[in-house]
């Protein structure tokens, strides 16, 4: 499990350390940050497929993703006794993101790239990385460290460096350049721990959903990013998952309605009050987006860590205790970091004794969490 999460730089999230749980509830107001935390988490999996240097090129590039405010702000400026404007830079510009556990952490700072004349040369450079055992980098527990375009690893055998410094391109992450048996399989493991993460932010619900359109049925222990195979994913968890938290998850939401997969992998709903069942074009967007959250809530392959940005859209709000209760649930199987601003939702997660709420408001334009969310630990950023 996550415990740590660190974000240095990145649009307003200038600089924080925030402790994660079982079950992390994000939420705030509009414009609060919590899109940028949710995005920032999407940038550390993209690492792991190489895809991080395109994603902030999808964002506008590092320019705009990068914090827009001043290097610090003085006292005046924050009392609004005097105007907020640029000071000297002292530091190197960068954005940085970062999270441990109690076995393995992982840190990136990406920056500007070198001057050129390059069509390519507004792609952001990775400048560090470093991989280490535990909770804290140090020199110790460092196991894979890069340095702009080297990187080296600890050996396994003896403890010290395996080798001198390996060249590698600007662009290129360790995890994917470095991985491999031998004394680079933790960067090889820490890929794969990325790759599984899950989110889920564009469930679609609209007449047009792939959800609601005939699909061809195979095994589908993981729910798409889209829904699209929505009806296989729920006949999986009947043949192969926990059918009884499958029954017991919708009849809770729905005044005991039932759930049901025919032979051609469509979908039939049953009420009561109905003499027939309804198909999935004929289910409500709530009703669908419930269902399609337990398709995903309830996978037989559960991740170590899945994200769900405003599961909530489109959901009556007399359905968030029912979704609260399955959140839970699914957080004694996983761990889930949910982005909300529902306040019902908000209040039925955080009676859980295991869940940790982030709260966060912006000053001067930029992300602050409440006090309790803080980390309260020094962080170590990888040295470039």
């Amino acid at each position: 499990m996550i415990t740590r999460l660190a974000i240095s730089g990145y649009r307003s999230l200038r600089d924080v350390t925030l402790r994660l749980g079982p079950v992390t509830v994000v939420t705030g107001q509009n414009g609060s940050g919590k899109s940028s935390l949710y995005r920032s988490l999407r940038l550390l999996a993209d690492v792991a497929d190489g895809g991080v240097v395109r994603s902030l090129a999808a964002e506008g590039g590092i320019a705009s993703a990068l914090w827009a405010g001043p290097e610090a702000f003085s006292r005046a400026m924050r009392a609004r006794a005097e105007p907020v404007q640029g000071t000297v830079l002292t530091k190197s510009v960068a954005m940085r993101l970062g999270f441990s556990s109690d076995d393995y952490g992982y840190a990136i700072d990406l920056g500007l790239p070198q001057p050129s004349s390059s069509f390519f040369s507004r792609d952001p450079a990775i400048k560090a990385e470093a991989l280490w055992a535990g909770q804290s980098l140090t020199r110790r527990t460092v196991l894979a460290e890069r340095r702009g375009a080297a990187f080296r690893l600890r050996s396994r055998a003896h403890g010290g460096w395996s080798d001198d410094w390996n060249a590698i391109g600007p662009v290129d992450s360790m995890l994917v350049q470095g991985a491999g048996p031998g004394d680079g399989v933790e960067l090889l493991m820490m890929r794969e721990r990325l790759r599984r993460w899950r989110f889920y932010d564009d469930l679609r619900v609209d007449r047009n959903a792939p959800a609601r359109r005939p699909q061809v049925g195979t095994f589908t222990p993981v729910l798409a990013a889209d829904g699209a195979d929505l009806a296989a994913a729920l006949r999986t968890i009947v043949e192969v998952g926990d059918d009884v938290a499958l029954k017991t998850a919708v009849a809770d939401a729905f005044d005991g309605a039932t759930v049901a997969v025919a032979p051609d992998f469509s979908i039939e709903m049953r009420q009561h009050g109905l003499l027939r069942p309804l198909g999935a074009g004929e289910l409500s967007e709530g009703t669908l987006r419930y269902l399609l959250l337990v398709a995903a809530l309830l996978s037989p392959r559960p991740p170590e860590l899945m994200v769900l940005n405003e599961p909530e859209s489109h959901l009556n709000p007399a359905l968030h205790e029912a979704l609260a209760r399955l959140l839970t649930a699914a957080g004694k199987r996983c761990q889930l970091i949910v982005v909300t601003h529902a306040p019902a939702l908000v209040e039925a997660l955080g009676t859980d004794p295991d869940t940790v709420t982030i709260r966060l408001h912006k000053d001067l334009g930029e992300s602050h969490p409440d006090a309790e969310a803080r980390d309260p630990d020094p962080w170590s950023w990888p040295s470039r």
